[in-house]
């Protein structure tokens, strides 16, 4: 692959979805690409790359972006964050809301195991709150993985990654060799296609916000863009949780809460961001 095409597709893929590519970018890139370029009827990568350049602004363009973004998701991951929205922070936002309505937001959720995640944990903690209900947004960029967490089918690898037997058995229905979400827990969640880096306007503000393992795959520069969109979209006594290495960069519109977890509150003293 010429070292050119290596460039334009890094580019590509910062302007449509902000991403980094990480690693030997060749090998990421015809790895990730040939998928498309068959499906495409293109006869190679290089091939497909060529299109790509006739019609940067394209449909196509979407896709390759989709296809550049490796994602990966799993059920409860990183379970001290689960942790400790069972035991502190969702008992505090159900105190901090006595009407019992919050709203949480699964940003760059993947195929969609963190937004089940959390709806189970609801579930298992329910009375525990209080009467606290939490409406669930979920969204992503990629419109395939999308489908497949609306859809909550998994294959027997997928649930075994992270999630107790107990709760497969609860929540899940068993279907040929494969695993679906319950009916119940498919309608304790929405779904929406929505790009980070182009804002998420319309969502209204949100009580908590799960940002986790998307911001180390974009690029530097759109990570202050996407954080100051959190920071619009969160409410003023609402909660942002990241991943454990992302706190890098962070503006001062965050400050972080006591007891790890990479758990961060509106800075009371910045004024809201703009977007």
């Amino acid at each position: 692959m010429k070292a050119e095409d290596i460039e334009f597709v890094a580019a590509l893929a910062k302007a449509r979805a902000g991403l980094l590519l990480r690693g030997e970018r060749q090998f990421v890139i015809e790895t990730r690409l040939a998928p498309l370029a068959r499906r495409e009827g293109a006869p190679s990568v290089a091939a497909l790359i060529e299109r790509l350049r006739a019609g940067p602004d394209s449909p196509l363009a979407d896709a390759a972006a989709e296809a550049l973004s490796g994602t990966e998701s799993a059920f409860f991951r990183d379970r001290a964050v689960f942790d400790r929205l069972r035991d502190e922070l969702l008992p505090g936002l159900a105190a901090r809301r006595p009407a019992g309505k919050a709203r949480a937001w699964c940003a760059g959720v993947g195929s969609g195991q963190e937004a089940y995640s959390l709806a189970m944990l609801m579930e298992e903690s329910r009375g525990r709150f209080g009467p606290l209900e939490l409406e669930i947004a979920a969204t992503d960029f990629v419109e395939r993985v999308l489908e497949k967490a609306q859809a909550g089918l998994y294959t027997h690898f997928e649930v075994q990654r992270g999630l107790p037997i107990r709760y497969l058995l609860r929540y899940f229905e068993k279907t040929d060799d494969a695993w679906r979400a319950g009916p119940r827990l498919r309608q304790a969640v929405s779904w929406r296609r929505s790009n980070l880096i182009a804002g998420d306007a319309g969502q209204g503000r949100f009580d908590l916000i799960l940002c986790r393992n998307v911001l180390k795959n974009l690029h530097p520069d759109m990570r202050p863009r996407v954080l100051a969109r959190l920071a619009m979209a969160l409410a003023d006594d609402g909660l942002l949780v990241l991943g454990a290495d992302e706190a890098a960069g962070l503006p001062e519109a965050f400050e972080p809460v006591r007891g790890g977890a990479a758990v961060y509150s509106r800075n009371p003293s910045f004024g809201r961001a703009a977007a």
